[in-house]
C-alpha cells in the first residue's frame, strides 16, 4: 500500500515538473518574441528612391558622360556610372541613389522621404559635403529651339551640314567645336551659354539664373 501511494506521489510530481517546465518554456518564447518586435520596431525605415528620382539621376549620369544607358527610371547597370559620380563629388561610393546623391544631384526628396532619418554615415558626409563646399548648380541645358538657331548659323557659316532640327548629333558637336575654336572659345564641343551668347541666341530667365549660379559656385572653389 505504502508502494502504491509513493508511485502515485511521484508521477504527480513528475507531471507538475513537466506542466512547469512547458509554461517556463512558453514564457521565455514570448519574452523573445517580444523583443524581437520591440527591435524590429525600432529599427528605422531604409531610404529608398522614387522611379521618378532614379530616372533623373540615369539623365544626369548621361549628360556628363559617366553612363550610356537609358533613363528608365530602373538601376540595371548604372551603378558604377553612380560610383563614380559620387567618387567625383566626395561622397560616399554605395553605388546607390542615396539622399545625399540626391540632394548633390539637385534632384528634390519626396515628403515620405523627408521623414526618414538619414543614417549617421549618410548625416555625417552630407553635412561635412555641405559645410566644405557650395551647392552645385544643374549643368546648362541648351532649348530645341536654341539649337535650332544654332545649327542654321552653323549652316551659314558652312560649318555644319546636316538638317536644322533641334537634334544633337556627333557631326553637331564637332561643328560646335570648330565654331568654338574659332571664336576664342573653349572648344568642348558643348552647347554651352557663352557658345549660345556668342552666336547672338538669347538666353532663357531660367538658363540666365544657372550662368549665374555657376559663376558664383565656381568663385566659391576658387576660395
Amino acid at each position: 500500500m505504502l508502494k502504491k501511494i509513493l508511485l502515485v506521489l511521484s508521477v504527480v510530481v513528475l507531471f507538475a515538473a513537466g506542466i512547469y517546465a512547458q509554461g517556463d518554456t512558453k514564457s521565455t518564447k514570448m519574452e523573445e518574441t517580444k523583443a524581437s518586435t520591440s527591435e524590429t520596431a525600432s529599427k528605422p525605415a531604409a531610404f529608398r528612391p522614387s522611379k521618378d528620382q532614379i530616372r533623373k539621376g540615369q539623365e544626369i549620369l548621361i549628360k556628363q558622360k559617366l553612363w550610356d544607358g537609358e533613363a528608365t527610371g530602373v538601376y540595371g547597370e548604372c551603378r558604377p556610372a553612380i560610383k563614380a559620380y559620387q567618387k567625383t563629388n566626395g561622397l560616399e561610393q554605395t553605388g546607390k541613389f542615396d539622399r545625399p546623391t540626391l540632394a548633390k544631384m539637385n534632384i528634390p526628396l519626396t515628403d515620405k522621404q523627408k521623414g526618414i532619418e538619414p543614417s549617421e554615415s549618410s548625416s555625417k558626409k552630407s553635412s561635412t559635403s555641405a559645410s566644405d563646399e557650395p551647392k552645385r548648380p544643374a549643368p546648362f541645358q541648351a532649348t530645341k529651339e536654341q539649337i535650332t538657331s544654332l545649327q542654321k548659323k552653323l549652316k551659314e557659316a558652312k560649318l555644319f551640314s546636316g538638317e536644322a532640327n533641334g537634334e544633337r548629333s556627333d557631326e553637331l558637336k564637332e561643328s560646335v567645336k570648330k565654331y568654338q575654336d574659332a571664336n576664342g572659345l573653349k572648344a568642348t564641343g558643348g552647347i554651352n551659354a557663352a557658345t549660345l551668347e556668342k552666336m547672338g541666341i538669347a538666353l532663357t530667365d531660367k538658363q540666365k539664373a544657372n550662368v549665374a549660379a555657376q559663376k558664383a559656385y565656381d568663385a566659391g572653389k576658387k576660395d
